[in-house]
């Protein structure tokens, strides 16, 4: 019987050597095909040598290239990604090579719809300034740092797709008005969620109090959110960024912050991570900074686990994976034995 071998990142072992997760997800592995370890050393950049060793790569910060397929001993067949995220991945070179791409849309889905809501609320509320004015004996400044009440304001996504309709369903008490801008959006996809979707991103930018940005980076995002846009936005309002760095242009960002044209940002991504200390946007007091990992919990990881070991399960049962990004893959001779999953 051919034993199907899984590398995991070693992205997801704590410092103490634990698993981040809570490890009775594990038991998903429990299976007479799978033979499963950590990568004892991290793999930045899978190579033929490695897709030579391995049928699967449970990935978290790896990426995977045309340069490592293609070999004619190639054994990889599915990167299967802890979160949602997949700009390290060349999906046209893992379908042309038999390699299925899957995510872990589950365990991101509340957690990071609640780093957006978690940023709402701490921009409308200037939280971090009041902490500080607290900790410095500055009680008399406060009635100087109004907040900006929700009832009545608009909350835009720029995308709005699993993460960005769990944003609207969690906003719903807020009363706010909800808009949305996404050219891919299905029918049906935002039923029961009251959300206006506008035309243009420009009717955004211009309506919104509060932006998040919640769409994949790929090649039509990348630098989407420019000086151009961010001149569009009231100045009072807030831009939030929890997706990925480069869509929008940090410098273009930081500019307008700094000149106080628009109200603040709350960052979980950058341009460059770890981003320099000497980023000037860190010195800011209208911006609220975390290490792309605001949603870092419990439940977040041990959701992202169970989907990521979910579809290295149904390769072993010889199934279609859930959350396949790269379906034409399924063409692929070295793919063509699996069955799709009926309801």
């Amino acid at each position: 019987m051919h034993k199907i071998r899984v590398a995991i990142s070693p992205d997801v072992v704590s410092a103490e050597g634990r698993p981040i997760f809570d490890p009775q997800v594990l038991g998903l592995l429990d299976h007479p095909r799978i033979e499963w370890s950590y990568l004892g050393e991290p793999v930045r950049e899978v190579t033929p040598d490695f897709a030579a060793r391995h049928d699967v790569l449970c990935a978290m910060l790896e990426s995977v290239g045309p340069k490592g397929l293609g070999r004619a001993d190639q054994r990889l067949r599915l990167v299967a990604r802890f979160g949602v995220g997949y700009d390290l991945i060349d999906v046209p070179a893992c379908t042309a090579h038999g390699v299925l791409l899957t995510l872990a849309p589950d365990g991101v889905r509340r957690p990071v719809a609640t780093n957006v809501i978690t940023f709402v609320l701490c921009l409308a509320q200037k939280l971090f300034l009041k902490d500080r004015l607290t900790r410095e004996g500055r009680w008399a400044e406060k009635t100087s740092h109004m907040g900006m009440g929700l009832t009545g304001r608009t909350l835009g996504l720029v995308g709005v797709g699993n993460i960005g309709a769990e944003v609207f369903r969690l906003a719903r008490p807020f009363e706010m008005k909800h808009i949305a801008y996404d050219p891919a959006v299905r029918p049906g996809q935002l039923q029961g969620l009251d959300v206006e979707m506008v035309g243009s991103l420009d009717e955004l930018m211009r309506r919104s109090d509060f932006v998040s940005i919640n769409c994949p980076l790929n090649e039509r995002t990348r630098g989407l959110i420019g000086a151009r846009e961010i001149a569009l936005m009231k100045p009072t309002a807030f831009l939030i960024n929890t997706a990925r760095g480069p869509i929008v242009q940090e410098r273009a960002l930081y500019e307008a912050l700094a000149a106080r044209r628009i109200g603040g940002a709350g960052l979980d991504v950058f341009e460059v991570e770890p981003t320099p200390r000497d980023n000037p946007i860190l010195a800011l007091d209208n911006v609220i900074v975390t290490p792309h990992g605001l949603c870092f919990t419990d439940e977040c990881f041990t959701g992202i686990a169970r989907n990521t070991f979910e579809a290295v399960r149904a390769l072993a049962d010889g199934v279609v994976p859930r959350y396949v990004v790269n379906e034409d893959a399924l063409r692929h001779p070295a793919l063509s034995s699996l069955r799709a999953v009926t309801a």
